[in-house]
């Protein structure tokens, strides 16, 4: 259960805020581009952090973490498509979009995790931030690969009912295999080079390779005004969130659950991987957890947009913005945490 220091940190009540926004319906908004700006700052203060550690870290410790980074961004989607394929309420193309999204990670869920554990004085190693980094893209490449196979099933089965005359069979499926498959190599290009990975990664090499004393006049910019700034990124979070709360609805209740527990399948996961395999703190093993859990909605939805025109976006954008996204902020970060304790005594 979360624990009421967690909710009351001010970054989860700026989130509730942001949702009380949408509920009473206020006109509050951010200019279009904030939030994007905000990120950017964000990724870039980790990011910098991040490289100043592990220019003194330890090779082979840096390396395994990526291995299983790439892990489990290629294995988490595949779970996440077999249990929406056994829910049976979405087709084989809306599982695959949906599937990706839980295979990637979200950087907001991840910098509330860090402000949790900061606020609690754990602390954590900064390796998990390389694996925030890795697992943007792998889970792409995995939905990309779900998808073809998904319109190769189709078609056959649209083959085989117009052979036996059936017409109305062949139609039945809602996916729509005629619309013209995006180039992967783009789509490959697009997932590497995606902003947040760009910004993240450029951030942890300046940062390992910067003087100290250039490193330390730029401190006070990214350690001062952060957990202002996360605060802010929070709220526009929530308030996104909130108007996705009328979606729920068209997502069901069998779907809506699969949102709660894909996050914590990862999230044992992740504090079993982060324990046990990479010999992590208890802290470091809460982010672990927190980035197998999490869902991306910021790197993903566009690729699966273009990617997979056939997916309901109202599915994987609901799931992953209106339901895991807070679950995870307000529940799913101290259950883990709480696991990792558990687990490392």
């Amino acid at each position: 259960m979360p624990s009421i220091s967690n909710l009351l940190l001010p970054a989860v009540l700026f989130f509730v805020l942001g949702i009380f926004t949408r509920v009473i319906k206020s006109d509050l908004r951010f200019p279009p581009d904030l939030a994007k700006i905000l990120s950017i700052y964000l990724l870039m203060a980790i990011g910098l952090h991040g490289g100043n550690a592990l220019a003194k870290a330890d090779l082979f410790i840096a390396l395994n973490s990526v291995m299983w980074a790439f892990i489990l961004g290629f294995t988490l989607p595949i779970i996440g498509y077999l249990i929406l394929l056994a829910t049976r309420k979405v087709g084989l193309l809306d599982a695959a979009a949906i599937s990706a999204h839980y295979g990637s990670v979200s950087a907001g869920t991840f910098l509330t995790a860090i402000a949790y554990l900061d606020n609690a004085g754990i602390k954590y190693e900064d390796y998990p931030l390389i694996m925030l980094a890795i697992m943007e893209s792998p889970a792409i490449v995995v939905g990309l690969l779900l998808a073809a196979k998904a319109r190769r099933t189709i078609a056959a089965r649209k083959s085989k009912a117009a052979s036996h005359g059936d017409e109305k069979l062949a139609l039945t499926n809602s996916d729509n295999v005629d619309n013209e498959e995006a180039s992967f190599t783009s789509l490959l290009h697009d997932a590497f080079t995606n902003g947040s990975v760009v910004i993240l990664l450029g951030s942890m090499v300046i940062g390992a390779i910067s003087l100290p004393s250039g490193m330390e006049k730029l401190f006070p910019f990214v350690d001062d005004i952060f957990m202002g700034v996360l605060c802010l990124f929070l709220f526009e979070m929530g308030n996104v969130a909130g108007k996705r709360l009328g979606d729920l609805r068209q997502v069901g209740i069998v779907l809506a659950l699969f949102g709660i527990v894909m996050p914590l399948i990862g999230g044992v996961l992740g504090v079993y991987i982060g324990l046990n395999i990479l010999d992590f703190s208890v802290g470091g093993a809460t982010l672990v957890a927190v980035l197998a859990a999490s869902a991306s909605y910021i790197a993903v939805p566009p690729a699966m947009r273009l990617a997979i025109p056939e997916a309901n976006p109202s599915y994987y954008l609901t799931l992953s913005l209106g339901i895991t996204f807070p679950f995870n902020v307000i529940v799913g970060i101290p259950l883990f945490h709480k696991l990792a304790q558990l687990n490392a005594i």
